[in-house]
Formats: structure tokens, C-alpha cells, sequence
């Protein structure tokens, strides 16, 4: 992977700001010719800069009122355990994101879901089902400040 060149940056913050935008308009953002924009973007995407293009959904507007950080801590760091608590959590949908951290918690999880009951499920059948989670302290979010999609380039 090459990264990304200062010339790039104008091209990546239209290209955040509207994954839809034409070439021809992605090209005058970004101050080049619309062969050049392309090639660029082709070349940005096969580095991997570029994952791909999606959709930014209105989460109440889903069904999704409810979400939670949740702080994990492991009472076993063997790899089995590890492993297993991570391919799990890959695998469900109420789980936003997943960092691994330093300090108290092991690990954070962004979650959402439909409401109190569907989170309780959530703890119930399945987080406290895997083996060597330890502690779970749940933060409920009373309201979102700031969402961003977007990365400071």
C-alpha cells in the first residue's frame, strides 16, 4: 500500500462527503482532469485507501433506538478463548464496532438494537454464554453528540 498523496486529499474529502458524486464533479473538487481523477481513484481502491462505497442510515429511522458501550473484560487470554469471543462477535449484527483496548476493559463494543428488551436478549443468550468473559459494564448512550463516517484527511 502506497498511502495517500497531498493531491489526494481533496479527492477523498468529496468523495466522503458524497460516495455518489460524478467523476466530472469529483475531478473539479479535486482540481484534475476527469482521466487523471479516475485513474486515481482505480489506483486508491486497489491500495485499499478506498474500501468501498455505502450508505449512511438514520439508525431510529431502522428500528434501531437503542445503543450501548459495552466494556468486556477476559478472565482467560489463552488463544482459544480469544479467538472464540472474537469470531462471535464478528458474527452479530448488534455489535457496531469492537476495539480491542488497553486499561480496565479488554475490549469496547458499539452496540445497537431495537430497545432494552432486545439488548437484555442480547447480554442474556449471548455475551454471557462465551467462555472467559469475565466482566461486562454497560454504558447506555442517553444521546449521540457526534457521528462522523468520515476520516481527517
Amino acid at each position: 500500500m502506497t498511502g495517500i498523496r497531498d493531491t489526494d486529499r481533496p479527492l477523498l474529502r468529496a468523495l466522503q462527503d458524497n460516495g455518489r458524486i460524478s467523476n466530472q464533479d469529483l475531478s473539479d473538487a479535486a482540481a484534475m482532469s476527469t482521466s487523471a481523477c479516475w485513474r486515481r481513484m482505480k489506483a486508491l481502491e486497489e491500495d485499499g485507501v478506498i474500501e468501498g462505497y455505502t450508505a449512511v442510515l438514520n439508525a431510529a429511522a431502522c428500528g434501531l433506538a437503542f445503543h450501548a458501550i459495552v466494556h468486556i473484560t477476559l478472565s482467560r487470554h489463552r488463544a482459544e478463548f480469544v479467538e472464540e469471543f472474537l469470531e462471535a462477535i464478528v458474527e452479530r449484527s448488534e455489535v457496531m464496532d469492537c476495539f480491542a483496548t488497553t486499561g480496565d476493559a479488554d475490549y469496547f463494543l458499539r452496540i445497537s438494537c431495537a430497545d432494552l428488551d432486545a439488548y437484555n436478549d442480547f447480554l442474556e443468550n449471548f455475551l454471557f454464554k462465551l467462555s472467559g468473559v469475565a466482566n461486562i459494564r454497560t454504558h447506555l448512550v442517553l444521546r449521540q453528540i457526534k457521528q462522523s463516517t468520515r476520516l481527517p484527511v
